[in-house]
């Protein structure tokens, strides 16, 4: 019983956390704002961010980036499998109170692929090339709120996504070496 009192507890933070920040999409500056955040997490950045440490690497490191994506294209597989099992529905399609800022990629909730990635990146780009983490920190951190500003994204799905994207990231930093592979 009461592990099914604190699943209950944990459901309505989530919810409470969710509308809280929805209720900033209201404004149509705000929500067109993190929009924007939204769609440039989706990869631009990101790509944006691996061709600097590509450039500031030098065209040898071809190999490294190679093996960046290939270890990207894991935390994909994870939260794609997760999606997939789990299939948590949208916090707009759930409480009509909700508001929709963005349309969404895929039909399911748990976890939250952008974020994943987001963490994910900066973790990794961040220990190659420090100097790129005063962009990539805030962006991050405003990637992960798009998703509930939103009505994408419980918190909940937030949280499990930095956790999976920094768990990718520790993964492909300490694989590396092992493999030969200097980033």
């Amino acid at each position: 019983m009461k592990l099914k009192n604190a699943k209950i507890k944990i459901l309505d933070l989530d919810l409470r956390g969710c509308l809280y920040l929805n209720n900033f999409s209201h404004s149509q500056r705000v929500a067109l704002f993190f929009k924007i955040i939204s769609r440039a997490g989706d990869g631009p950045f990101w790509y944006l961010m691996l061709a600097i440490v590509w450039g500031m690497q030098g065209i040898t490191y071809s190999l490294q980036i190679i093996y960046l994506l290939l270890g990207g294209s894991v935390g994909t597989a994870i939260y794609k499998f997760l999606k997939h099992k789990t299939t948590r529905p949208r916090p707009y399609q759930v409480h009509q109170v909700i508001v929709l800022g963005e349309r969404p990629l895929d039909h399911f909730s748990f976890p939250s692929g952008h974020t994943l990635h987001a963490v994910m990146v900066t973790i990794v780009l961040g220990y190659i090339q420090p100097v790129l983490l005063a962009a990539m920190l805030p962006f991050m951190v405003l990637v992960a709120l798009s998703r509930m500003v939103l009505g994408l994204h419980y918190p909940s799905d937030v949280i499990v996504g930095a956790l999976i994207g920094a768990a990718v990231a520790s993964l492909i930093i300490f694989v590396a070496p092992l493999l030969g592979i200097a980033l």
